[in-house]
């Protein structure tokens, strides 16, 4: 990973049964919409494994840099998932998004 990269991370719950095909299209839609968006790259999808927290599924993908990153943001198809998808589909996320801490970095701003 590049130090100007980003990685985006959704962990989230759908409102569709474990299991469902609803759930299944959701998760496979998603793959392949945000794949096909130019400056994704590895795009990953995951599946809670601990009960440590309560989400079902995650998505990981990483950008470049900023620029790309805002470019995904903005891309019609992202906002398009979002909106008729996302919306509709997700019933609670957390969005993490972050880079590479520099060694050299000061400490006392986390």
């Amino acid at each position: 990973m590049a130090k100007d990269s980003i990685v985006h991370s959704v962990i989230f719950n759908l409102k569709h049964p474990q299991g469902s095909e609803e759930e299944n299209r959701f998760i496979e839609d998603g793959r392949a919409i945000l794949t096909s968006i130019p400056v994704v790259q590895n795009f990953k999808v995951y599946r809670q494994v601990s009960p440590k927290n309560e989400y079902a599924f995650g998505f990981s993908m990483e950008f470049a840099n900023a620029e790309d990153y805002e470019t995904y943001n903005l891309h019609p198809l992202h906002v398009s998932f979002v909106s008729e998808r996302w919306e509709t589909e997700v019933l609670n996320f957390l969005e993490i998004d972050y880079k590479e801490k520099d060694k050299d970095e000061d400490t006392s701003e986390t």
